[in-house]
């Protein structure tokens, strides 16, 4: 078990490392490799599933006096259930690019980049300790950079791909810093041995500090306000790859990673600060995905939406509920339920709308789409399903586990259940739109009245992830809650009926005309990007010049060039003395002497 554990991680790098040698030119063998790995990685998690408990091994990286780092891969409820979801979903985004990528002139490059995204994102779930999390991390960042900016010969893709690495470079030096406390305080990196010396610890106050610093990094990779903005831009990279970071790895490694550390932050202040950062991250992105008209751009807000449930469920908290039981407390259970759920139902969104877009010769517009609902049958109803579950509608997936972190934000905090209420409507609203709007009516464009059903590479994995999508949320059932229900099924009758009412026979979209400046500013993103753009011209340029001109003048020109000069002027002014003439010297001996004499007598 040791050695399949190693061989889950390993597979996909060796398969990345063969690709990227240049060995095997052809797509087939390239492809090949890559599928073959992150499914055998697939296979291997399922049979740690079913054979193992518990897990740890580990081999000395670093050791200094006082200073020991391992490569280690801990092995548990929390680190299994991900890896199943990592390499199931991404076995399936795998094929899916089969299809989708079947064209691309640089179709070995994206299998090569595909497997390093696996081999760093499994990474992060089996370390077992900040260390190895923290270099794996930057790893996840950097493969993300290569996918999202795959189609570099487009500025705004190369843009992009800019964006979410230095988005995320601002969230990781606090995770980085966050790392460096744990150490000062508590001499380990391990989270064994932290959760051990937490308990021991009277630190709250630090402990809570280092913790969140720590939740920076988790703000950068799940896209969490303020550091939200690279998400949506990232839908410059191909659509499977858009599946692959926003449903099941990239997005969700904040949120494992808040469970898996959150007994640095349990009964802290930090907690308060995480679940409302989640909250208002949740809010806000579903404003925004309601007056977005790219099929990408919505799914992705609702990204984003979604994470932010997550990250407050995990600041809540809240009792040990058995119903829950993953990881022992029911925030971080219900928050990795939910995570589970939507890598399902998310996936095949992202994919389904990857086939759309497919079909439709790229084009993105919802509103240039319509009537494909007899045009693509398979699509339609894999993307009615994982509507479905996304909004909560009962008996399917993100039913059962969005009722979860609605029962925990009851239980433990009343402003926030209302503002996770107002989310599921919201949630409804918008996605009920996307699904009018793009598969019913009529076709509004060429490419939509042309469209047809994509292969069946790419409409198989839709129908695979369909049934995960409908039946997970059966794995971790309980007794329903009547206020919670209530409150779920209205919320998404509401939205329904709303967006029904307002959307069934549209031709453009009315809400510009109805709220003003309210709909301009969801549709402009709140003016975010603008905001900062803003202080980078401004604040950030500033002062730049002012540190050049301290730089220039004060610095080099005062304090450098000043001593340097007076001590030049010095020097002439003595070498002036020293004429090598003996009169002079006897001059100056005895203007010295009597220079000493006065000084004495006076």
């Amino acid at each position: 078990m040791e050695l399949a554990a190693w061989l889950i991680l390993l597979l996909p790098l060796i398969s990345s490392g063969l690709i990227g040698m240049g060995a095997f030119r052809s797509k087939a063998v390239s492809a090949g490799f890559s599928i073959g790995a992150v499914t055998c990685s697939f296979l291997l998690s399922l049979s740690m599933v079913a054979n193992v408990e518990t897990l740890n091994t580990s081999i000395n990286w670093l050791a200094i006096e006082g200073l020991k780092f391992d490569i280690g891969l801990q092995i548990d409820k929390l680190s299994k259930l991900m890896l199943c979801v990592v390499t199931g979903v991404g076995s399936l985004i795998h094929i899916f690019s089969l299809g989708y990528m079947k064209d691309d002139k640089d179709f070995s490059r994206y299998f090569g980049f595909l497997s390093l995204f696996i081999f760093s994102m499994l990474g992060i779930v089996l370390a077992d300790n900040f260390v190895m999390m923290f270099i794996f991390w930057e790893l996840v960042g950097v493969s993300s950079y290569l996918l999202i900016g795959f189609w570099f010969e487009k500025p705004s893709a190369a843009d992009a791909a800019k964006k979410a690495f230095l988005t995320n470079r601002v969230g990781d030096f606090g995770f980085l810093i966050g790392i460096l406390m744990v150490w000062i305080l508590f001499q380990t990196v391990s989270f064994s041995e932290l959760q051990l010396n937490v308990q021991k610890e009277d630190a709250l106050m630090l402990s809570g500090l280092a913790g969140f610093l720590i939740f920076c990094g988790a703000m950068g990779k799940s896209a969490q306000a303020p550091l939200h903005v690279w998400l949506p831009d990232a839908m410059e990279g191909p659509t499977p790859v858009s599946a692959l970071i926003h449903a099941a790895t990239m997005v969700a490694a904040g949120v494992y990673m808040l469970c898996r550390v959150f007994f640095l932050i349990e009964g802290t202040w930090a907690m308060e600060a995480v679940a409302w950062i989640g909250g208002l991250t949740a809010l806000m992105a579903a404003l925004m995905a309601v007056q977005q008209d790219d099929i990408k751009r919505i799914l992705a807000y609702s990204t984003l939406s979604q994470l932010g449930y997550m990250v407050m469920v995990v600041g809540l908290g809240g009792e040990h509920d058995d119903h829950y039981a993953i990881t022992g407390v029911a925030g971080t259970d219900a928050a990795m339920f939910h995570l589970t759920t939507h890598a399902f139902f998310k996936a095949m969104l992202f994919l389904g709308a990857g086939s759309v877009i497919y079909a439709c010769h790229h084009e993105q517009d919802i509103w240039k789409m319509g009537g494909l609902r007899s045009r693509m049958p398979k699509t339609y109803w894999t993307f009615l399903i994982g509507t479905f579950a996304l909004c909560g509608v009962p008996l399917f997936s993100g039913f059962f586990s969005k009722e979860a972190i609605l029962v925990v934000a009851f239980k433990e905090s009343i402003p926030l259940f209302l503002i996770a209420v107002v989310v599921a409507v919201l949630t409804t609203f918008y996605m009920t739109r996307l699904f009018i709007v793009a598969f019913t009516g009529d076709a509004r464009s060429d490419y939509a009245k042309h469209a047809k059903e994509s292969p069946s590479v790419m409409t198989v994995p839709l129908l695979i992830l369909a049934v995960p999508a409908l039946f997970a949320g059966y794995f971790n059932m309980h007794e329903p809650d009547p206020i919670i229900l209530f409150a779920s099924v209205m919320a998404v009758v509401f939205g329904f009926l709303f967006a029904r009412a307002i959307y069934k026979n549209a031709d453009k979209d009315p809400l510009p005309a109805k709220f003003g400046i309210f709909a301009k500013a969801m549709n402009e993103r709140f003016w975010f990007d603008e905001f900062y753009q803003w202080i980078i011209e401004n604040v950030q340029e500033n002062l730049a010049r002012i540190t050049d001109i301290a730089d220039r003048w004060l610095i080099a020109g005062l304090l450098v060039r000043g001593v340097h000069g007076s001590t030049e002027l010095a020097g002439r002014l003595l070498r002036l003395a020293q004429t090598g003439n003996l009169q002079t010297y006897a001059f100056w001996f005895t203007a010295g002497l009597v220079a000493v004499l006065v000084f004495a007598l006076s």
